[in-house]
């Protein structure tokens, strides 16, 4: 307890302590149960989330995540050139080559889900910092969400789930939430704009949320960043759309020819750009900086690659960058945390879960 917080003069009788102590511990567990959301049974927790993408997955997929589920590992570096420096002072952006640990996905809670299941691919990194520092963020392949709030995305989901006559979401409850939530707009508009990159390869990776970088003399701006591809776009064609498992054999196919590589671009707001809302773009004309070049030179098998084990919180950050106030921030690091807490405790009671599901038709 900090000394500010102990009296000058303390109780001399114990009976007087003990009840401060008492008293002290019911609120900080009071605290906890709120948090938890034990004493309000409607407020939305990482557990009721969690619990929503399991059943919108159809049936259970232990030792796997609950969204994102399908994935590859891919490993590399990232070489700054130290024009990130100008924003903030994370080592990462001195001059020199960081060590990454990556992972590439498409959303959903089913491993052997089709690629073409959703129009959004994903790349989380882990940037293992010289100084022991760890950078990890979770991009999307749009540069903005679908909602606003961690509320919005649960009723998402649960617009999503299953019917039972079907196996599929309800189109009538998409088209309901979608009308009554007009801030998923500026994304349905972006994807209907965008068709899907023929690869995992050629296409662009946001980070979405803003994050506050503070440079070397304290300095403090509201910063988003995207990782664009060297290799062209290519819209997706006719014949990967009746494929399964195209985008891990066309990435293993290209990384035979020499190793992929994506630019850096930092960019940052001025005020009055929405630093808590992630469904509303930057306007082009914001600077932007290019800090560096991302390669990637090896895939692996998410059953036994390097990334298997590890949780890409976006809010994992090293000195010099930190949270904004996005509120989609922290229920992501919640639900990361726990579907990382239950997917190990799986693998840890059945450690044949990934060796028999690898057997399978998963990419």
């Amino acid at each position: 307890m900090p000394q500010s917080s102990v009296p000058n003069s303390e109780p001399r009788c114990v009976p007087c302590r003990l009840a401060a102590i008492g008293a002290l511990v019911l609120v900080v567990a009071g605290g906890f149960a709120y948090t938890a959301g034990w004493l309000t049974p409607a407020r939305l927790t990482a557990s009721r989330l969690i619990n929503t993408f399991e059943t919108v997955a159809g049936q259970p997929h232990p030792g796997y995540r609950r969204n994102h589920a399908k994935g590859l590992c891919v490993e590399g570096y990232f070489d700054s050139n130290g024009n990130g420096a100008t924003l903030s002072r994370a080592a990462v952006f001195t001059p020199g080559r960081t060590p990454v640990t990556g992972r590439f996905a498409v959303p959903g809670g089913n491993p052997s889900a089709p690629d073409t299941s959703s129009p959004v691919r994903s790349l989380a990194l882990q940037f293992q910092l010289a100084n022991g520092e760890q950078w990890r963020t979770g991009m999307n392949s749009t540069p903005v969400f679908a909602v606003h709030t961690p509320a919005q995305f649960y009723q998402q989901l649960l617009a999503a789930k299953p019917d039972p006559a079907t196996g599929k979401p309800d189109p009538a409850k998409l088209k309901a939430f979608y009308a009554s939530n007009p801030e998923t707009l500026p994304f349905q508009n972006w994807v209907k704009a965008h068709p899907p990159s023929s690869s995992l390869a050629n296409a662009a990776y946001y980070g979405i949320n803003a994050f506050r970088f503070t440079d070397g003399a304290g300095t403090t701006r509201a910063v988003r960043w995207a990782m664009v591809p060297e290799t062209p776009y290519v819209p997706i064609t006719d014949a990967q759309k009746a494929e399964m498992n195209f985008l891990q054999a066309d990435l293993d196919q290209r990384l035979d020819s020499g190793p992929l590589r994506w630019r850096l671009i930092l960019t940052v707001a001025q005020p009055g750009d929405p630093t808590d809302d992630a469904t509303l773009q930057w306007p082009d004309a914001r600077q932007h900086i290019d800090a560096g070049t991302l390669v990637l030179d090896r895939a692996t098998s998410q059953e036994n690659g390097t990334c298997r084990d590890i949780n890409f919180d976006p809010t994992i950050l090293p000195a010099g960058i930190a949270p904004s106030d996005d509120p989609l921030l922290a229920a992501r690091s919640a639900a990361y945390a726990l579907s990382y807490q239950r997917r190990t405790r799986e693998e840890a009671l059945h450690p044949t879960i990934h060796q028999t599901h690898a057997n399978g038709d998963r990419s």
